[in-house]
């Protein structure tokens, strides 16, 4: 089990809840038929999220993957078109909360905290 938060392109996802929760589920089927962990696939706004988020929570998995194998801030990273899905370890939650959140509002991005019962959505 994992702390999961998601980050998305604000332009493309739904404002409504109901509406966003549906697109969130079509997102995270994960079949846009591309490798999940190159940030090249993703919008200038994510991909920019991505390279200052991956310095403190290096990638697990592709082409900047870390060799820290144990780095407790390694965190697997599913990439989408329109999202960056991140999934970290309990250990580092209340550092990852942070960071993702703070460069959430730094990038311009919207914040989805998945792992939460409330699962609040933060449009920039």
């Amino acid at each position: 089990m994992s702390y999961d938060l998601m980050v998305f392109d604000p332009a493309i996802a739904p404002r409504s809840r109901d509406e966003f929760l549906r697109w969130y589920d079509d997102q995270t089927a994960w079949d846009e038929g591309h490798s999940y962990d190159d940030p090249q696939v993703t919008t200038p706004l994510l991909a920019a999220w991505f390279a200052e988020m991956s310095e403190a929570f290096p990638p697990m998995n592709g082409p900047h993957a870390s060799s820290d194998y144990d780095n407790p801030n390694v965190t697997d990273y599913s990439i989408g078109r329109s999202v960056i899905y991140a999934a970290f370890a309990w250990s580092v939650a209340e550092l990852a909360f942070a960071e993702v959140d703070r460069l959430a509002v730094k990038h311009g991005v919207g914040f989805f905290d998945v792992s939460s019962n409330e699962g609040e959505i933060r449009f920039p």
